[in-house]
Order: structure tokens, then C-alpha cells, then sequence
């Protein structure tokens, strides 16, 4: 069920120190002032400078003026956020702001051992996160959107606020007499989740208004779902080899071939095919029963081609440079 702010930071209980990622945000300020006063001493601000837009300047300043008041140091990384063709200005923005606080946390000169980074994500936050996978056409993994808690670069990761509504973190920030900026980008509704935020949450909340809990328990029957996936891949990969022989792989459902080849992509190659691709290569793997069959198909950011016995992965770098070896480019199987 959704949470006061006081019941979830209550619950929290994060390994010290402590640093929070500050956008200078509502929810962001929110979730610093509440650890300042519970750990006083024990607690980091981590700022992230975009320069995506003119405002990021007075994000600083108002991020510097209030950790100077609350006693928190504050450390602020500038990135370039800009995103490459293809890539969504938001995924952009949001792996430099990761890389930004993880880096920011790991420095020797400003972590003082900085154990866990909390971040401000709030309930309505995990509703809209659900909502922009279902209208991508996510599986599982999407459908749980944003996990609770993570390990990842040797530092805890935790969204103590998950369970708070966006109004109630707001409300309780205005209780504490306390300002924040706002992000001008936020009512821009050329934005797929600003529309999703303006549009689909006051109507859910006036026909469904127990929403956020009943979405938030399916996003945790999806994430159980995609750990199961999970070990079920890695033991499948086990049998299977790296990279996974033809052979093995007939051996498996259609489905697991599916599970496996995802793991196997994403894991070993750090590429996700695309539904059409992922289809492609089972039809190919459906249809290779002779020696001379071929398979070279284009998967994620690369090619999936066969070579002896075995699966292999290559981006076009490598594929270049093996078609130079070679003489030619492979043939590509036929669809």
C-alpha cells in the first residue's frame, strides 16, 4: 500500500553514509531534508549539471543553497547529456546522470565511504514508468519497472520512496515550510511520460483510486516473473555453452531459446535484439539442420552469425574485419 513519506523514510534503512541523488526537485529535496535529520552528519547530496537547458544554472545555486543550510556537503559533476541518433534524449540524459553519481560516489575526495545512493523516485513515478513499457510493448523486465533496491559499482542503491504518492511527498515539503525549483521541461507534453503524468494519471486516479497499489503489486509479480526468467537463462546458457551451440539450442522450446538468446545478448554482448530480430534468429535456428546452413542477421547493435556448431555475436567493426579476412561478407540466410 502507498506510504507517508515519515512511514517510508521510517522503513528505510540504509547503510551509512548516506548519499542522495538532489535535483533540487521537489521529491528529490524532500527525500535529502528527511535523511539530513535522521542522520545528521551521515548524509551526501550528489547534483548532476545536464547543461541540457538555461534553468540547469539556478538548479545549482538553489541545490547549493539548500545543503549550505542544511549542513549537507554537496558534490556536483557536470556531464554532456546530449543523446547519440536514435537514442531518446531521456535514456540519455539518464545514463549520464547514473554514471555521474556513481563516479561521484566512488571518489575518494568526496565519498568519506559513501555506502548507498538513494534516489527520489516516487509512486506516481512507478505508475508512469509501467505505463510507458506497456505502450512499448515491454516483457517482464519492463513491466517491473524500477526496483526498490540494487547493487551495482560496489554501492547499494535504494528508492525509499517508491510507496509515496507524488501529492503527499509535495504536501509533506510544504508542511516543512520548504522551497524547491521546478523542471520547466516537466509540463512539456511532447514528452511521452509528461503526457502519461498530465493526461492518464488524473483520469486513472478518478476511475481507479486505489491504482498506484494495484500497479505496484503487479510490477512486483513481474519482477519475481523476470527472476525466475533469469535463473532459468543462466542455467540454460550453462547447457547450452558460450557461445551456445546450435544443437543445444533445438533441444529447448521455442520460448527458452528465446529467454536464452536474450540473456546470452544482453549479458555477454551488452545488446537487446528487437522483437523482430529476436523472431528472425529462432526461425533461423528453427530451419538450420544441415551444415551449409548460413545465419547472419542483423541483432541489437550488431550481427548474430553462425560459425561452426556455435552462435556468435559481432558488432560491425568485427564483422568488417572478418569479411576483409575472408575475402567477401558472409551471405546473409534467406527469410
Amino acid at each position: 500500500m502507498t506510504q507517508s513519506l515519515a512511514a517510508a523514510m521510517q522503513a528505510f534503512t540504509p547503510r551509512l553514509p548516506l548519499a542522495v541523488a538532489l535535483s533540487g526537485g521537489a521529491d528529490s529535496t524532500a527525500l535529502l531534508l528527511a535523511s539530513a535529520r535522521r542522520w545528521p552528519g551521515q548524509v551526501h547530496a550528489l547534483h548532476v549539471h545536464h547543461g541540457l537547458q538555461a534553468a540547469a544554472d539556478d538548479f545549482e545555486r538553489h541545490c547549493a543553497a539548500l545543503c549550505a543550510r542544511l549542513q549537507v556537503p554537496l558534490t556536483v559533476r557536470r556531464v554532456d547529456a546530449r543523446h547519440a541518433p536514435g537514442q531518446s534524449p531521456e535514456d540519455a540524459a539518464r545514463q549520464a546522470r547514473y554514471k555521474a553519481f556513481e563516479a561521484m560516489a566512488l571518489d575518494s575526495q568526496a565519498q568519506s565511504a559513501i555506502q548507498t545512493i538513494a534516489l527520489a523516485q516516487h509512486a506516481d513515478d512507478q505508475v508512469e514508468t509501467l505505463l510507458l513499457a506497456l505502450s512499448r510493448g515491454a516483457g517482464v523486465a519492463g513491466l517491473a519497472a524500477m526496483p526498490a533496491q540494487w547493487q551495482r559499482g560496489g554501492l547499494h542503491w535504494c528508492r525509499p520512496l517508491l510507496g509515496v504518492a507524488g501529492a503527499d511527498v509535495r504536501a509533506w515539503l510544504r508542511a516543512q515550510g520548504e522551497p524547491w525549483v521546478e523542471d520547466p521541461t516537466n509540463s512539456d507534453e511532447r514528452y511521452t511520460r509528461n503526457r502519461i503524468r498530465h493526461r492518464l494519471l488524473p483520469a486513472l486516479q478518478q476511475a481507479f483510486p486505489q491504482f498506484r497499489d494495484t500497479f505496484a503489486r503487479s510490477c512486483a509479480h513481474a519482477a519475481q516473473a523476470d527472476e525466475l526468467l533469469q535463473e532459468l537463462a543462466v542455467a540454460d546458457l550453462a547447457a547450452t555453452g558460450r557461445p551456445p551451440r546450435i544443437a543445444a539450442l533445438r533441444l529447448l522450446s521455442r520460448a527458452r531459446q528465446a529467454n536464452v538468446l536474450r540473456h546470452w545478448l544482453r549479458s555477454d554482448h551488452g545488446t537487446t535484439p528487437s522483437a523482430a530480430q529476436l523472431d528472425a534468429l529462432l526461425r533461423q535456428i528453427a530451419a538450420c539442420t544441415t551444415r551449409g546452413h548460413r545465419i547472419h542477421l542483423k541483432v541489437g547493435r550488431g550481427h548474430v552469425v553462425r560459425e561452426g556448431e556455435a552462435l556468435h555475436w559481432y558488432n560491425q567493426q568485427v564483422l568488417d574485419f572478418i569479411s576483409a579476412r575472408d575475402g567477401g561478407a558472409p551471405k546473409q540466410s534467406s527469410q
